[in-house]
């Protein structure tokens, strides 16, 4: 079964730095891809970032570029989402998901749980 799970989330000072990860199992990130997204309380979930399972492509909602970066770790199967120079507007719970596909999706149909990101003084 596709399991996803989120940890690293925090509370963190604004210009502060948080990694998050993403662990998978069920399936392997030599093949498909994984997205960020997050959600704010009262705002729609937000796509923040994906990584191709294909070729390792990325990309970057325009709110996050130049601060967070995605990554992965094919051998733990693991994604990442570092997240610098972070912002109140930054605090949201943050989940990855995918839907077994080599490229980036318009659509996820497999969700974590979710791990909180708090960034306030």
């Amino acid at each position: 079964q596709v399991q996803l799970v989120e940890s690293g989330g925090g509370l963190v000072q604004p210009g502060g730095s948080l990694r998050l990860s993403c662990a998978a199992s069920g399936f392997s990130l030599d093949y498909y891809a994984i997205g960020w997204f997050r959600q704010a309380p009262g705002k729609e979930r937000e796509g923040v970032s994906c990584i191709s399972g294909s070729d390792g492509g990325t990309n970057y909602a325009d709110s996050v570029k130049g601060r967070f970066t995605i990554s992965k770790d094919n051998a733990k199967n693991t994604v990442y989402l570092q997240m610098n120079s972070l912002e109140p507007e930054d605090t949201a719970v943050y989940y990855c998901a995918t839907a077994l596909t080599r490229l980036c999706p318009r659509r996820y149909n497999s969700w974590g749980q979710g791990t909180q990101v708090t960034v306030s003084s």
